[in-house]
């Protein structure tokens, strides 16, 4: 997840525009998100996944008025942290909140490794035993690890390439699949219930989240109150475009049984039909380049959050303790944590997690705007209605959830509760001291 590699210091001479603070953005959402969840989108909305990624999309843009304005009027390297900080004040329920964040955090590293050993398997042929999977799950965590440990800037040096690779890549994708979409592939009756395309809609809402990553470059952006809007939503906007057109080429071209039994490597299976194994294989790579570099680029942002967590008296000192001016134990604990994750929930169970973390995370951040509506100068119903729609939406998918993967819902439940006693027995019981209004 890109823009957490942005550090920033008030003496640091602004340096990216809108183009820059575009493509962090971009980068963010058009991660390892779309290879991961296109499948769980046409495996629950079939002939409706379009719908389904618009109503995504809508959701990621209402949100993304209020980061703007929040963005704006407090630039920080801690995003969201330092928004519902402001906002409500230091105290039981933000800290759980903050907490939750980085647990997402690790619930998306997990994702992406998913999806990663889900490609990578392509590579093999015959039956797969399950130990192959759970090795080139484990690899695509451990492998990130080390080079966080030891040189955390070989990969950030190529995100760039990387990212124009993948859109590049989509590009072709759309652009050889288009002319052979099928339209009875769009078939009402093909959706199932409105409900069911919500749902699907929120299930791989974790595709959408990378958005609000700009907000933790605000610091080093010029023209901050011209450029963060106008990235923002920017971004957002091209990648609902981009998703759609991945989406309707997928249905439109790829039959229900094939989507079936690809559902796992679902984008790779969409340029089969046009442009055979050569595109089956390109697709193939670039998602293992894509999603790990978001594997490694998560890693390293998190185990910051967790650094400043841990500064606040929120987690464990240890996540404060540097070694070679890096949070070695931070990135340990960060990648251990999604190994576990990653190896012992299925690919729809930790979707639903994922995106149920950030749609909570996200009401949370419009409430914490609507709050602030007069200071930050923004029309106060339009964060009261993104956090309304985020907060339905989370009902949504949960659920959804409960009737189709209730081992998926009991967890995110549990990452909720662990959230709020971690915070009320470590910050509170054992006398820390409530945050520290030290610099980001």
């Amino acid at each position: 997840t890109h823009a957490m590699q942005h550090p920033s210091g008030s003496d640091a001479q602004p340096a990216i525009g809108l183009v820059g603070a575009m493509a962090i953005g971009i980068g963010g959402m058009v991660g390892g998100g779309i290879f991961a969840v296109l499948g769980e989108a046409v495996s629950l909305a079939h002939g409706g996944t379009v719908i389904a990624f618009l109503v995504a999309g809508a959701i990621a843009l209402a949100t993304s008025y209020s980061y703007a304005h929040l963005s704006v009027h407090y630039p920080s390297p801690g995003g969201t942290v330092a928004y519902i900080d402001a906002a409500f004040g230091a105290d039981l329920a933000t800290g759980s909140i903050n907490l939750l964040l980085w647990l997402s955090y690790l619930v998306t590293i997990a994702l992406y490794a998913t999806a990663f050993g889900s490609y990578a398997l392509t590579f093999f042929h015959g039956a797969h035993p399950s130990w192959l999977r759970h090795t080139l799950v484990s690899a695509a965590i451990v492998v990130p690890l080390a080079i966080n440990l030891f040189n955390a800037d070989i990969i950030s040096r190529a995100e760039t390439l990387i990212v124009l690779l993948k859109l590049l890549l989509l590009a072709v994708v759309i652009t050889a699949g288009f002319p052979h979409i099928h339209a009875s592939h769009f078939a009402a009756s093909t959706w199932g219930s409105g409900l069911t395309v919500v749902a699907a809609g929120m299930v791989i809402f974790v595709a959408y989240e990378g958005f609000e990553l700009i907000a933790n470059a605000a610091q080093d952006v010029e023209r901050p109150e011209h450029t963060l809007p106008r990235a923002f939503y920017g971004s957002v906007l091209l990648v609902i475009v981009l998703y759609c057109l991945v989406a309707a080429v997928t249905v439109g071209t790829v039959s229900e049984a094939e989507i079936t039994a690809a559902k796992d490597y679902a984008l790779a299976a969409a340029a089969r039909p046009t442009m055979g194994n050569l595109g089956f294989t390109m697709v193939a790579v670039s998602a293992l380049l894509a999603t790990f570099s978001a594997i490694n680029a998560t890693i390293y942002g998190n185990a910051r959050l967790g650094y400043r967590l841990a500064r606040d008296r929120e987690l464990p000192q240890l996540l404060q303790r540097k070694v070679w001016n890096e949070p070695v134990s931070g990135v340990l604990v960060v990648g251990m944590f999604s190994l576990l994750i990653a190896n012992l929930i299925d690919l729809t169970a930790i979707a639903i997690l994922a995106s149920a973390g950030f749609l909570l995370i996200f009401a949370i951040t419009n409430a914490a705007a609507g709050r602030l509506s007069a200071e930050i100068g923004c029309r106060r119903w339009l964060p009261v209605l993104a956090c309304t729609a985020c907060s339905i939406a989370l009902l949504v998918l949960l659920r959804e959830s409960y009737r189709s993967d209730a081992k998926a819902l009991w967890i995110f439940l549990a990452f909720v509760v662990f959230s709020g006693l971690f915070e009320w027995f470590y910050a509170r019981q054992l006398a820390r001291p409530l945050r520290l209004d030290t610099p980001d």
